[in-house]
């Protein structure tokens, strides 16, 4: 592909993105690897290059742009070398006019920027919340050690404050190393290896990570607890949503974490099959959804799918979630309730109406200090953005 032909095609899987964005469409990971599986002329230069643009593209526009020119039209205004390509030659854009629109830079739309500004997130670390992200891995210890992972992975540097935590550099890949495919690391952010840390699972203790997904942070609670079938406890994994909780098997059995319960919960319905669990969880991990402001350095377009009402949604959601899990906390308990957000909605005002009914928050040894909890953002912690509160329950 020629230079001109590669904008060409990033500015027409822009305008796919940007579509999918407004209507709630495939992430932009999806629909670029579509874009691609039907375009097999184009070389792995060529398709390097073209995500490169895209996103560089994505990145830079904080309101979602009129159109993929107009994104693209952005960084041409910044980048005299992607300017010089829209000569309108075969295959590439045509020439820029003077009164077409250019998709402004910002870090996100006008009423998201004002909640940030809200929630006290400083605007000197807003451009770190798009940035492009370091891949992080972390030891899976039932499997190796820590000092045995970095022997294989001689570019991987620790992580201060997160001990089973290994960081490679930007763009680098590892799903096929042999050391992954075993089992020996799994791929997740140091910010989300904190909150099972955090968690403080121990061998014998009855733990409950109420919104598993598909597993991460469940492996790390299995890990910390030494393996159930030596250390014995229990681990119960639940989630609403099938698909996603059915990925946990095949990783629970590649990382050689066994005895892993899982719990499919019907949606209001939670505590009907969790009824045997109310009172008697050493540790509830509540992972809740959010709106994944902490996650936009990896998915960028994220904060063009969020809206007002979904937000309120959301935050409406973390609310239910929270009344579930302080059920099954036995007295003396801890609940940890994070989200992977910077917002005050969704993290500090939500734990805040249990801090007055006498729930007492524990301290942690990672993040800023937020409400009742921490909180962690790109900029001064280097992970994704996150809230966190550990809380124990009054005996």
């Amino acid at each position: 592909m020629t230079p001109g032909a590669r904008i060409q095609a990033a500015i027409e899987l822009l305008d796919d993105i940007i579509a999918a964005a407004r209507t709630g469409g495939a992430a932009a990971d999806t629909l670029v690897a579509r874009y691609f599986a039907t375009r097999r002329y184009a070389g792995s230069k060529d398709r390097r290059a073209v995500r490169a643009l895209v996103y560089a593209a994505v990145r830079r526009a904080g309101e979602v742009p009129a159109s993929g020119r107009a994104a693209m039209l952005g960084l041409a205004d910044e980048d005299a070398t992607v300017a010089a390509e829209f000569d309108g030659s075969p295959h590439g854009p045509a020439p820029i006019t003077a009164d077409e629109p250019c998709a402004p830079a910002g870090i996100a739309p006008a009423w998201l920027e004002a909640v940030l500004d809200r929630s006290q997130v400083p605007r000197a670390g807003w451009p770190a919340l798009v940035a492009r992200a370091p891949l992080d891995l972390r030891v899976n210890t039932l499997r190796v050690t820590v000092a045995e992972a970095r022997a294989a992975l001689p570019d991987a540097e620790p992580v201060p404050g997160v001990p089973d935590a290994l960081r490679l550099p930007t763009g680098s890949a590892i799903e096929r190393h042999p050391l992954f495919l075993d089992g020996g690391v799994e791929v997740q952010d140091a910010g989300s290896q904190m909150i099972a840390f955090a968690a403080g699972a121990e061998p014998g203790m009855t733990v409950v990570d109420l919104c598993a997904g598909a597993g991460g942070k469940t492996l790390a609670l299995a890990a910390a607890m030494g393996g159930l079938g030596q250390g014995g406890g229990a681990l119960i994994a639940c989630d609403i949503d099938r698909a996603r909780l059915s990925r946990l098997a095949p990783r629970a059995a590649r990382a050689g974490a066994e005895g892993i319960v899982t719990r499919l919960l019907d949606p209001g319905r939670e505590l009907e099959a969790l009824a045997d669990l109310v009172g008697q969880a050493d540790v509830v991990l509540v992972d809740a959804p959010c709106s994944g402001t902490g996650t936009w350095r990896r998915n960028p377009e994220a904060r063009w799918r969020l809206t007002p009402d979904r937000l309120a949604r959301l935050v409406a959601s973390q609310a239910h979630v929270l009344r579930v899990a302080r059920a099954l906390v036995r007295p003396g308990g801890s609940l940890v309730y994070a989200v992977c957000s910077v917002l005050d909605d969704e993290g500090a005002q939500q734990v805040a109406p249990l801090i007055a009914e006498g729930w007492l928050p524990e301290p942690l040894p990672v993040g800023t200090p937020r409400g009742a909890g921490v909180r962690l953002i790109p900029a001064e912690h280097g992970t994704d953005g996150f809230f966190l509160a550990r809380l124990r329950r009054p005996c």
